[in-house]
C-alpha cells in the first residue's frame, strides 16, 4: 500500500477524524476480517476466538490484545495482494453504506473551507487508504507487515490507537502551523487525539479534557 500524501500547511485548520464509530455507524474491523480471509479459516476462527471475544465483552481482555491475536490468526501466510484486493472492494462497496450522513456533511464542510482533513484510525490502510483517497482526505492508520508479498500476521509498527494516534499526528503535522485543530472521536482510544484539539467533539457533543486526578 502506498503511503498517504504528505501534508501541506496552506489550509487554515486541521480536522482529525477517528473512523470506526465516529465516521461510520459500526466497527469495520469485523467486516474486513470477513472480506479478507479464506472462508475455512474464518469458520474455524469463530470457534477458536469465542472465549477471547467473551473476555473482551466482559472487559477482561483489552481490545488491542484481541486485535493482535485476530490479526495473527487471520492473516499469517495470506498473500498481501489478496488482502489489498479485499480492502479495495470493502472501501468501494461497503464503507460508503456505513458512513453517518452527519459526519459526511462535517467532512464536506471542512473540505469546503479548505481545511486539511485526516482520518486517524486503528483500522488498516488496505481499506482506509482507498476510501480516503476517493474522498480527497489524508490518512494515518495501522498497517499489516508483509515479507516477500506474504503477510506475517503482525502489525507493521504499533497499532494506531490511543497515544499512538496523537504521536503520529504530531510527527506528521506541524500543529502550530494551523489556525485551529478540530478532532472527532467516540471511544477512550480517541482521548489523546481529542486532547490535541482546540475544538474536540465526542459522539457529536463538545468534549472537555478530564481534570487531573
Amino acid at each position: 500500500m502506498d503511503a498517504a500524501p504528505r501534508c501541506t500547511q496552506d489550509a487554515r485548520d486541521l480536522a482529525l477524524f477517528d473512523f470506526d464509530g465516529t465516521i461510520t455507524t459500526r466497527e469495520t474491523f469485523p467486516d474486513f476480517i470477513r472480506h479478507a480471509i479464506p472462508p475455512r479459516r474464518r469458520t474455524l476462527g469463530v470457534a477458536l476466538f469465542a472465549p477471547l471475544v467473551v473476555g473482551y465483552r466482559l472487559k477482561l481482555v483489552p481490545v488491542h490484545a484481541l486485535r493482535t491475536a485476530l490479526v495473527r490468526y487471520a492473516f499469517r501466510g495470506v498473500p498481501m495482494a489478496a488482502v489489498e484486493a479485499a480492502g479495495a472492494s470493502l472501501a468501494a462497496d461497503l464503507l460508503p453504506t456505513l458512513v453517518r450522513p452527519e459526519m459526511q456533511a462535517r467532512i464536506d464542510w471542512h473540505r469546503g473551507r479548505g481545511d486539511t482533513v485526516c482520518v486517524v484510525s486503528g483500522g488498516f490502510d488496505v481499506y482506509l487508504a482507498p476510501w480516503c483517497r476517493a474522498q480527497g482526505l489524508d490518512w494515518i492508520c495501522s498497517s499489516l507487515e508483509a515479507r516477500d508479498g506474504v503477510l506475517t500476521g503482525r502489525y507493521a509498527g504499533a497499532q494506531c490507537v490511543a497515544e499512538e494516534k496523537a504521536r503520529r499526528v504530531c510527527e506528521r503535522y506541524d500543529l502550530a502551523g494551523y489556525r485551529a485543530i478540530h478532532s472527532y472521536g467516540d471511544t477512550h482510544e480517541d482521548h489523546a487525539l481529542l486532547a490535541l484539539a482546540d475544538h474536540a467533539t465526542w459522539r457529536g457533543a463538545p468534549w472537555h479534557r478530564p481534570a487531573p486526578a
